[in-house]
Order: structure tokens, then sequence, then C-alpha cells
């Protein structure tokens, strides 16, 4: 026998054109303790959206009208909700475009319940767990767009990496705060400590006038590392 979800379970909504797919994931989350909603279309879908808040949105990608690459898009204009996008096209470019448009992560169909189980999982503890970070961040010529994730110099975009956002992300949280390699290291997707510092020489190569002799990202020596921002 499946009881309802718990009043506080997490509330998804499920964006797909394929009505068999819309009923199976809502049987299958709804067995696990979340809450679902579903609609066909983007519009169908931004209707959901005005009377009812969602922590994560599943959406397809490959949907008549609006695809689920323009929605996204739109959506991140002004609504930072966690969306996990699924697509039958698995091809490395097709999740760059995805994850360009905002998506938190890129699920290729087919794809195996538990696995979708633990992406959902996965994004609604970064979700929880997310920083407040400010809109903007200077570092001299460089600016930083958390938002968007998007880092330029003088109007020019520099590429940055998702594991190099999310670090310059928790960096950049508050100025000149330290933050030891362990506590970074503990942050989803981060890796080892190893990892970190790996990060943390290649976010200068792009930030600092002078990698070798950083200005903003600084080593605070036996304790961590500190971003300094204007």
């Amino acid at each position: 026998m499946t009881h309802p979800p718990d009043d506080n379970a997490s509330h998804i909504l499920i964006i797909d054109d394929d009505r068999r797919i819309r009923q199976l994931l809502t049987k299958y989350l709804t067995e696990h303790n979340y809450r679902v909603t579903a609609a066909e279309n983007a519009g169908q879908a931004r209707a959901r959206m005005k009377g009812m808040d969602f922590d994560l949105l599943v959406l397809d990608v490959m949907m008549p009208g609006e695809s689920g690459l323009d929605f996204a898009r739109d959506l991140r204009i002004g609504n930072e909700v966690p969306i996990l996008m699924l697509s039958a096209l698995s091809e490395k470019e097709q999740r760059i475009v995805g994850l360009e448009a905002g998506v938190d992560d890129y699920l290729s169909k087919p794809f195996e319940p538990r696995e979708l189980l633990l992406r959902i999982a996965s994004i609604l503890r970064r979700s929880r767990t997310q920083i407040p970070v400010p809109n903007e961040i200077r570092m001299g010529d460089i600016a930083f767009l958390s938002a968007h994730g998007e880092l330029n110099r003088a109007g020019i975009s520099i590429n940055l990496t998702s594991r190099e956002c999310d670090l310059l992300r928790i960096l950049s949280s508050e100025s000149g705060k330290t933050f030891s390699r362990t506590e970074l290291s503990e942050q989803d997707g981060m890796g080892r400590e190893r990892s970190v510092d790996v990060l943390v020489n290649r976010l200068r190569q792009k930030i600092e006038p002078d990698p070798a002799n950083p200005v903003y990202l600084r080593t605070i020596r036996g304790a961590g590392y500190a971003l300094f921002c204007e």
C-alpha cells in the first residue's frame, strides 16, 4: 500500500509532453515521498507555477512549441528554481547547451529510475545549502555575475567550468572569509582537497593580474583560501 507523501515533502513539477512518462514519473516519485504535479508543455507549466511553489522542475528538452531549453532560458531571467533536464539526445554538445541554459543537471533517456532519484536528491541537497551570493562581484576589471555564472573582463567573457563557477560562488559569498580546504572539499561536487587546490590555481589564471602573486584569491597560510572582492 502506497502512503501519501509527507506534508513537508519536496514538491516536484514534471514537464513532459509524453503522457506515459508523466504518469510513470508521477507514480514513481510519489512512491518515494515526493509531492508531484505534472504539465504537458511550457505554457501549462507556467500556469502551474503561478499558483504553486516548487522545489524542483523535471523538464523534457524536446517538446512541441516552446522547447525545454527555451523554457529554461526564459525561466532563468527571474527564477532560480532547480531544474533537472531530461533528453533522448545524449551527445556532449546537447548537455553543454542545457547547462548553459541554466539547468542544474542533465539526464539522458532512457535512464534508470534509481539514478533519477539520486540526481533529484543531489540537486535538492545543493539548493537547500546554497549560500547567498551578491549578484555581482568585482575584482579589478573582472566581474563575476553569480546568478548566471558569468565571468568577464571589461565586458569580454571568460569561460568558467561548472566546478570553477561553484567554487567562485562559495568563496565570494563573504569577501575576506577564510574557507578551509576541508570545508571546500565537502561541498557537493568539489572533490578532494587536492582537487580544490587545482580549481583555485585555475581560477587564479582567470582572475589575477599576476597568478603567481594573487591579490584577490589568496592562500591564508595554515587556514585555507579567501577571496577579497571590491
